[in-house]
Formats: C-alpha cells, sequence, structure tokens
C-alpha cells in the first residue's frame, strides 16, 4: 500500500507539471487512464490528501488559482533543481507513462535498482517524521546481521543502489548505510530532531559518490580528457565544481575541488587511457600505484 500510494503522489506531481495547470475534471479524465484509477474516479478528498503528503515528503506544493480552480506545481524552478526529487520525477514520470501506455512496455528498458524496491518507502515516511528507525544490518566486511538505532537524516542515490545517511546511536556520528545491505527495518516509538543547521547537500558537496572520510581532505584535481570523451564531460559533469580551464581540439583540462576517496579513482580507472590525472601529485602518485598493482595482473 506505502509503495502504491508513493506512485500516486509522483505520478499527481508529473501529470500537472507536464500540463502546466489542470482542473479537477481533467485530472480526473487522465487519472482514469492508468492502473491507479481501477476505473474509479479520484475522490477530491483523496486529492487533497495526497497534495498534503506530497508537500510534507516533497516539499512541492501544488497551488490552486481560484479564479479558474486550476491546480498547477508552484516554484517549478526549484522542483527542477539538482536534487533526489528532481531524479524521482524523471524516473517515475516514464512508468506513468507506461501506465497510460501499455504498448511501450516492452520496449524501454530500465536499470535494475534492486534496493529502491522494499526499504525507500518506509526510510521516507521516518525522514518526513523524524522517526528512529531499528535496523538489522549487514555490511559486506561482517559474518552476521548487526541490530542498531539510528536516525535518518538523507538518502542518496549512486550507482543503481540507494543509500541513507543517518546518525547511528551506537556509534554517536553519521553514518552512510546502503539499503539493499538492510535485512529489517521497523519504526520505534522514539523521535528525533532534526538538527537546524545541518545541509545534506553541504555535507556531501566535497564527495564524489557516497563515501565521505573527514581524513580525506577537499583538494584541487585537474584531469586531462582526450579521445573525444571530453564531450561526454561537457555534457555531464563528474562533480558539481567542475569547470572546464582549457580547451583545445585534441582534449579538455577540467577542474575539480573535491575529496578523492575509493569512488573517485574508480571513476577515473572506468574511462581507461581518455582520462589522464594531471594534479595534485600525491593524487597522480596514488592513481599511478593503482594501475600498477593492475598491471601486475596482465603481466
Amino acid at each position: 500500500m506505502a509503495k502504491n500510494l508513493f506512485n500516486r503522489y509522483i505520478w499527481l506531481i508529473d501529470t500537472i507539471y507536464r500540463n502546466g495547470r489542470l482542473t479537477m475534471k481533467e485530472i480526473n479524465e487522465k487519472w482514469m487512464k492508468t492502473d491507479f484509477s481501477m476505473g474509479e474516479p479520484l475522490p477530491l478528498r483523496t486529492f487533497h490528501n495526497h497534495r498534503i503528503a506530497i508537500q510534507e515528503m516533497f516539499d512541492i506544493n501544488i497551488g490552486c488559482d481560484r479564479s479558474t480552480y486550476e491546480y498547477y506545481i508552484e516554484d517549478v524552478e526549484s522542483l527542477l533543481g539538482g536534487s533526489v526529487r528532481n531524479w524521482l520525477i524523471n524516473t517515475f514520470s516514464v512508468n506513468n507513462i507506461l501506465n497510460e501506455s501499455h504498448k511501450l512496455r516492452s520496449r524501454i528498458l530500465f536499470e535494475n535498482i534492486p534496493s529502491g524496491q522494499k526499504f525507500l518507502t518506509p526510510v521516507l515516511d521516518a525522514m518526513r517524521e523524524n522517526v528512529v528507525l531499528k535496523m538489522t544490518y549487514k555490511g559486506y566486511a561482517r559474518k552476521e546481521p548487526h541490530v542498531f538505532d539510528v536516525q535518518p537524516y538523507f538518502i542518496k542515490i549512486f550507482r543503481q543502489r540507494w543509500y541513507m545517511a543517518g546518525f547511528s546511536l551506537e556509534k554517536e556520528q553519521i553514518r552512510i548505510y546502503a539499503l539493499d545491505r538492510i535485512v529489517a527495518l521497523e519504526e520505534t516509538s522514539d523521535r528525533f530532531e532534526y538538527p537546524k543547521d545541518f545541509d545534506a547537500e553541504d555535507y556531501m558537496s566535497g564527495c564524489f559518490g557516497i563515501i565521505r572520510d573527514d581524513d580525506i581532505p577537499i583538494q584541487h584535481i585537474l584531469l586531462k580528457v582526450t579521445g573525444g570523451q571530453e564531450n561526454y564531460f561537457r555534457a555531464l559533469p563528474l562533480h558539481h565544481s567542475q569547470e572546464e580551464v582549457e580547451t583545445t581540439e585534441e582534449y579538455g583540462i577540467f577542474s575539480y575541488y573535491l575529496a578523492p576517496t575509493f569512488d573517485f579513482y574508480q571513476e577515473i580507472l572506468s574511462h581507461g587511457d581518455f582520462v589522464e590525472l594531471l594534479s595534485p601529485e600525491t593524487v597522480r602518485d596514488e592513481m599511478k600505484q593503482i594501475t600498477q598493482q593492475m598491471s601486475v595482473l596482465y603481466e
């Protein structure tokens, strides 16, 4: 039921966003074409309950123009910002189109994100209500699952996996957990106060990927990209700090301010010899050591 409600919220946001403004009659006409309706119109009371839930869960307000009784998305620019909301809208809008056009289902191929299927909605519910979660978690380094309480702060998706960052009451620090390594999850009766001065984007701003290590400082990194791959970097920057500082017909040099963690090195390696890490020297040496260890495997 929770998963179905979540999908209905996304459908409502996406439908109004795509059409700009809709009356309740027009919303119901589109509603009746979906699997959600089950042949029944959307009651006005249910619609308003969905509006309230959407505002609480996504901080998206569906306004009403009293002169025309049309509903619309307020602050569309905020909706389209580089956040999880935008990702959700883009992803689920495709699903909504499929609901309206069943013949396309076999012609659209999705990447599998297994971790989002079971625990995403319960985590979002707990985040909305600031509820402490009792989590049974089995990291890959552990032989047995571990049970502990965590305060869910925010979620992030990276390379087909959902992650939750939360304050571990056991460790007394913020930790990041992969949803696909959660064995069981349940709400406790305890509430927590989300820190007013905490900003999830600021917390992860110097990171590439999901790893945040206070022992690895943010550094100014330069990458040289060749072989036409520089166009892909321009189209989809690796990091929000990316700037192209030199452009030629043969290559592009890109500047970053981030902490070079394991995820970052893995990303650079994935581009093969099209990407050269120029500086700083310590980071270049670390990459050199990694590639030398790799070359031994093929001798």
